[in-house]
């Protein structure tokens, strides 16, 4: 499973989950996050996430 971790904070998107406080529904990968979505935690823009694999 691959989860795209934040680089200023220690927020991992998880596509299973999605983000509930964007209303992002579950299964959503984060490519198709839209353009305008933040880290829920610390605002970080997509451009801050990095691919960790667990």
């Amino acid at each position: 499973m691959i989860l795209h971790a934040c680089t200023l904070c220690d927020y991992a998107y998880d596509a299973s989950a999605g983000d509930p406080t964007q209303d992002i529904p579950a299964g959503t990968s984060f490519e198709d996050l839209p353009d305008d979505w933040t880290c829920p935690k610390c605002g970080a823009s997509k451009a801050q996430f990095y691919e960790e694999e667990q």
